[in-house]
């Protein structure tokens, strides 16, 4: 037998969806989707996810989800502290073995009270806050040109399409360089790339104008829009999660 029975399945109805999925539906609290075995592929803001065995990804509070797993298939979604929140809407960690060491053991003790709940939670709540590294993930290009570019734009405040001719290209050649090797485009990798130094600056202490400037906001209120808008939280949750 290589997978679950349907009648197995179903057998607990509250449960099901661990063997199965779910339609679209969201959470008032940060969630973690984890693949225990097999594969899921979920729909997430409208995009295609997919995750192999002991892959995550951790959503921010009120983010639209439906999942599909494939058969033998077990996948658990268990809600997070308000606090915890994910460095963006939608953060994909991959393979943590941090995480599988959590999930391994909530499977085998399956807490049933609040209390035990609490304590695995509190657990995974620390894992995932205590990941390290920069706030946004972003990927290295590697072609020549794009690289050089993405160690100047974080901070650099000149145009892109500036930037893109002083190296002797085009600004759309450079867009389609950073997409085929970040998956995101050159204006967002840049975006990212300022709120990085700016919620690093925030995690030591520096006031909203200071971080602001270190990565070249002109204004404090820039930076809190640009935050809200591309991670989807406010600074006072930036800092706590820091």
């Amino acid at each position: 037998m290589d997978h679950v029975p349907g009648r197995l399945a179903t057998l607990v109805p509250e449960n099901s969806i661990r063997f199965l999925g779910h339609p679209t539906h969201s959470h008032p609290e940060p969630h973690l989707v984890y693949v225990s075995a097999g594969s899921a592929r979920l729909e997430i803001d409208g995009e295609q996810v997919v995750l192999g065995p002991q892959e995550s990804v951790w959503l921010a509070p009120d983010v639209p989800h439906a999942a599909r797993y494939a058969p033998g298939s077990l996948v658990l979604g268990p809600l997070l502290s308000p606090t915890t929140i994910p460095p963006e809407r939608v953060h994909r960690l991959g393979v943590r073995p941090s995480i599988t060491t959590v999930m391994t053991a909530l499977l085998g003790a399956a807490p049933s009270t609040a209390a035990e709940v609490s304590v695995f939670r509190e657990a995974l709540d620390n894992v995932l806050t205590t990941l390290g590294g920069p706030y946004f993930a972003l990927p290295s290009p590697t072609h020549p040109v794009a690289a050089t570019v993405a160690r100047e734009i974080g901070l650099s405040t000149e145009p892109l399409d500036e930037i893109a001719a002083r190296h002797g290209v085009s600004t759309r050649h450079l867009q389609r360089l950073f997409v085929a090797e970040t998956g995101i485009g050159l204006h967002q990798w840049r975006v990212r790339s300022r709120l990085n130094v700016a919620i690093d600056r925030l995690r030591h202490g520096a006031t909203l104008t200071r971080a602001a400037h270190a990565a070249g906001y002109s204004t404090g209120s820039g930076l809190r829009k640009a935050l809200h808008r591309e991670a989807g939280v406010d600074v006072d949750a930036v800092r706590h999660a820091g």
